[in-house]
């Protein structure tokens, strides 16, 4: 056959085989690959390093950094040297020759294939271990610095006589050091073995000896030392009795010793140490016995006495000693655990004072003057009017409010007199949704900042029910004086910015129109003038626009990690940050005040609590950003250690030393130096804004469900159990939210910006408890906790049955269907309870948001209530000289009874409800005017609907009198 080939043959190609181009690629590609790998990895470290240095806290990286590398490394090494050393060992003990069986004739394949790669393998093996081992490591770097930090709390355990701080920051140590001990025991212990049985030292089926004698005493030191950690393992589980968690039916979740523990438990630890101590001793003897036959039994007897002495032995002694008896064996344990955990939740103090829920005077126009001293009524409830501070000043889309407001303290003026006032405040925040046109600049550059404060007085209201702004308007005035308003920084910011370059920012249009701009001037964030810089965040924020943009030049500043929690968290990994961060202006600037806590869970005796579930509330179950961060941290102890700011304009983060005496707190100011400022930095402008913060009262009311008692018996008994009520004004099934608002208690001369929360009796819904702490750091009694009882035999109403005595009433309920026609809805603010004369005044606000899109709530009417008597008026004033019948009411006396004729029966009445009716309409489309709300029809509207209810109201009444009217 012709050869159909033409041309010239090039080089032959071997099938399968690349060619070097193809080869060259690859590699070219994996290259690449591990430098963009590399790179990736750079960026995220560098740009950590950046940011921690613009904050000026390096030193907070450096030292955990450091921390870890150090563990990594150290502990890493540890288990990657036992473990080769062990197989190494095992290799070098071999025996000679090996038996000619099948089970060695197929080893030998194994050995023969793995020797000319032993070296590579047991560098594999060790560097693996050694890896996971120095991974796992540097996950301690809490605990290695608190233990080696660790100072005393000069406070002893009632069983051992240790310190407190044995527990919280020397036994968790202890016990990662005996965990590491035991998986390094394991580990050496199977690779010794493997090794063994791979090269003949260990046989299963060949003939003769199980083990050669070099083999049984390798692997018996390596079973005497995992034995001797057992016996430290027993040594320490005698004090871990001390903060060990168990279920107690008499008292739910318990921390601590009882009967059981210091009678049988404790004794038997302390036998079982002995005997596996006698254990390891017999398996070390193993290097001159040459034989397991000793080890064994006693490793068996080790085993039998764990079962019969550590586990049934104490449960005869529960079964027969305690169980019969059990509130006179456990009372002692009890004590020492109310006395610990009432001490390590700061809750030892509360001062708890009988109080009999019933009014001592009957003279209603003192009664009525007391009213007004005894508290600074809130009728604003800061979380329900942000709709309407959104619709009132808001000003521009681009800005928002928070879903929750904040009450704070400012001086307010009262004619010519300035008092301080509790004031509803929140901050105009960036609201990116709101930006007429989303893009990169614009979502980055030039929408950059939110703008200045609004605030309103919490004790009134307006004609049209809207909030008394005492500080307003775009740029905002009023009583705060002159402060830098723009906000960079805060709740809402949670996008990054690039600020100070070539682009410039929005601030906010003036009022003929001009939109006015800005550039950031402030120290924050990370320069972007570097190349390399800009390479890192383009790689960490997945941007590469950053690298190129010509939006970027000299002084570009890029600005993340915004919010407030974001920051503290970052420059204190070691605190747990309150849910609630809010602001404040301070000394000319807007700053976030931030509560943070030190916590344990290492106080012996202590209780344990679940910090997630024991801050929910109602507020925490419909707007998650409430709830404390450490969702499921568990804690025996908790100091609010610690006041954070965080500057909304510069982002500068401060940490105020705030409890001098807590020996966590000094644990870590000892790792972290110079991170947290002296107490005494705190300047006065700051002080007053400072309050007690409301995770740590959740966490405290919690407790004192519980552990008001102070005796024993009573404590086992469980007849003073309370609970914290569930929020009466909302389907949400969650306990009520504290309140802050300033009252006076009983024992006080003068109002105090306080923090209150009711209890009811387990199961019931009357009120057992009010408690309330002084939350102005400015008095002496800052922080203390005091609780009003009432006595057992009288029903005083608890938050749910002054609801539903207002849900029920007649009148009321007739009112509130008329509030809620053409589409409207009513809801209700925080029903406030304050202690008066030996009684309780309840007040809550009623608001009513209008149809349609008009969504935001104004405050309708006030319902008040004390001893008994209800009151639904217009306003606060009307409601409490309707309740205490003085002179000014001008509303419907109580419903009479049964025979009280309904509003329906009387013609005067009807005719005046249907007048009310065409108010009400009237007013509804005011507010929905095309051209905005005409808040002039509206007031006539409002001032229409009133007359009208007053005539319903007053035909109603004489119908009552004279007996007329229909019967129910």
């Amino acid at each position: 056959m012709p050869d159909r080939g033409g041309g010239p043959t090039g080089p032959r190609i071997r099938a399968g085989r690349p060619t070097r181009g193809v080869r060259t690629l690859l590699m070219t590609l994996g290259v690449l690959a591990v430098l963009g790998m590399a790179f990736t990895m750079f960026a995220g470290f560098w740009t950590d390093w950046l940011w921690y240095r613009s904050v000026h806290y390096s030193s907070v990286f450096t030292t955990t950094l450091w921390t870890k590398i150090g563990l990594f490394f150290v502990f890493g090494v540890l288990m990657a040297v036992a473990v080769g050393v062990n197989i190494w060992l095992a290799h070098r003990l071999r025996p000679p020759l090996s038996a000619m069986s099948m089970e060695q004739q197929s080893l030998d394949r194994y050995r023969m294939g793995i020797a000319p790669y032993k070296k590579w393998l047991l560098l594999a093996v060790t560097a693996l271990v050694g890896l996971i081992a120095g991974a796992s490591a540097a996950g301690q770097w809490r605990t290695w610095l608190m233990w080696v930090n660790g100072v005393p709390f000069h406070q002893k355990d009632p069983q051992f006589h240790l310190d407190v701080s044995f527990y919280a920051f020397d036994l968790p140590w202890y016990r990662f050091l005996l965990g590491f001990g035991f998986a390094a025991a394991i580990l050496c212990l199977i690779a010794a073995a493997l090794t063994h049985y791979l090269y003949g030292g260990l046989r299963v089926t060949s003939p003769g000896a199980r083990a050669t004698g070099a083999a049984t005493g390798h692997l018996s030191v390596l079973l005497g030392i995992f034995v001797a950690l057992k016996a430290v393992a027993y040594w320490l589980d005698r004090y871990g009795l001390a903060v060990k968690s168990s279920d107690f039916k008499a008292t739910g979740n318990w921390t601590g010793l009882r009967y059981t523990d210091a009678n049988a438990y404790l004794p038997a630890k302390t036998i079982l140490f002995c005997i596996a101590v006698i254990c390891a001793l017999l398996f070390f003897a193993t290097l001159w016995r040459r034989t397991w036959q000793l080890p064994v039994i006693g490793f068996g007897l080790m085993v039998l006495s764990a079962i019969l002495i550590g586990g049934l032995y104490p449960a005869i002694v529960q079964k027969f000693q305690v169980q019969p008896n059990e509130q006179a064996k456990e009372a002692p344990y009890v004590q020492k655990n109310l006395t610990a955990t009432r001490e390590a939740y700061g809750i030892d103090a509360t001062k708890v004072t009988e109080y009999d829920g019933k009014p001592t005077t009957s003279d209603k126009a003192k009664l009525r003057n007391d009213a007004d001293d005894a508290a600074s009524i809130r009728i604003m409830d800061p979380n329900i009017v942000s709709p309407t501070f959104q619709q009132a000043q808001q000003m521009k889309k681009y800005y928002a409010f928070p879903t929750n407001l904040d009450v704070d303290r400012y001086p307010a003026k009262d004619g010519a007199d300035t008092k301080e006032q509790d004031t509803v405040i929140g901050l105009r925040e960036l609201n990116l949704d709101g930006v007429p046109s989303n893009n990169w600049i614009n979502d980055h550059f030039r929408y950059t900042h939110g703008y200045g404060v609004v605030a309103a007085k919490g004790t009134e209201a307006d004609d049209r029910g809207q909030p008394v702004f005492n500080e307003s308007g775009l740029p905002s005035k009023g009583d705060l004086g002159t402060y830098q308003q723009r906000v960079y920084y805060g709740e809402k910011t949670t996008t990054y910015s690039i600020v100070g370059g070539p682009q410039k920012e929005v601030d906010y249009s003036a009022d003929n129109g001009d939109e006015k701009t800005t550039s950031y001037t402030g120290k924050s964030g990370v320069n972007l003038d570097n190349p390399i810089n800009r390479a890192a965040y383009a790689v960490a924020f997945n941007e590469p626009q950053i690298l190129y943009s010509g939006a970027i030049g000299k002084g570009s500043r890029i600005l993340y990690n915004r919010t407030p929690k974001e920051r503290v968290e970052a420059v204190a990994p070691w605190l747990t940050i309150d849910g609630d961060t809010y602001p404040a202006v301070v000394d000319g600037h807007i700053q976030w005040i931030v509560d943070a806590y030190t916590t344990s869970n290492g106080y012996p005796y202590s209780s344990r609590t679940t910090l997630g579930d024991t801050t929910a509330d109602s507020l925490t179950a419909a707007n998650n950003t409430r709830a404390v961060v450490a969702q499921q941290n568990q804690v025996n102890y908790i100091r609010n250690s610690v006041k954070a700011t965080v500057d909304a304009y510069t982002g500068e983060v401060r940490l105020y030393q705030w409890d001098t005496q807590d020996p966590v707190l000094k644990t870590w100011m000892k790792a972290f130096p110079g991170t947290v400022r002296p107490k005494s930095a705190i300047s006065r402008d700051l002080l007053a804004h400072l309050r007690y913060p409301q995770d740590l009262f959740k966490v405290q009311r919690e407790l004192l469900t519980r552990y008001h008692v102070t005796d024993a018996q009573t404590f086992l008994t469980g007849s003073e159990v309370w609970q914290v009520p569930d929020d009466p004004t909302n389907d949400s099934g969650s306990a009520v939210p504290p309140y802050y608002l300033s009252m006076k208690m009983p024992d006080q001369s003068e109002r105090a910006f306080s923090l209150t929360t009711t209890f009811t009796p387990n199961g019931r819904d009357n009120l057992a408890a009010f408690m309330a702490v002084d939350s102005d750091p400015g008095t002496s009694d800052y922080g203390k906790i005091r609780l009003l009882k009432l006595p057992t035999s009288t029903t005083a109403d608890g938050p749910r049955q002054v609801q539903s005595q207002f849900n029920s009433r007649p009148d009321i309920a007739e009112t509130i269907s008329l509030l809620t026609r053409g589409h409207s809805k009513v809801e209700y603010g925080n029903l406030l309870t304050v202690p008066l004369d030996g009684g309780l005044l309840y007040v809550e606000p009623v608001y009513v948001l209008g149809g349609n899109k008009l969504k935001y709530p104004l405050l309708g009417k006030v319902l008040v209530t004390y001893n008994g008597k209800p009151a639904f008026e217009d306003t606060l004033d009307e409601a409490l000289n309707k309740v205490f019948g003085v002179a000014g009411s001008t509303s419907t006396p109580p419903a009479t009874g049964t025979t009280s004729p309904p509003p329906s029966g009387n013609p005067t009445v009807q005719q005046a409800l249907g007048d009310a009716q065409k108010a009400f309409d009237a007013g509804q489309k005011a507010l929905q005017s095309p051209n905005g709300p005409d808040w002039t029809a509206y007031d006539k509207a409002q001032k229409d609907l009133k007359a009208a209810l007053k005539r319903a109201e007053d035909a109603q009444a004489k119908a009552g009198k004279n007996g007329t009217g229909s019967k129910n």
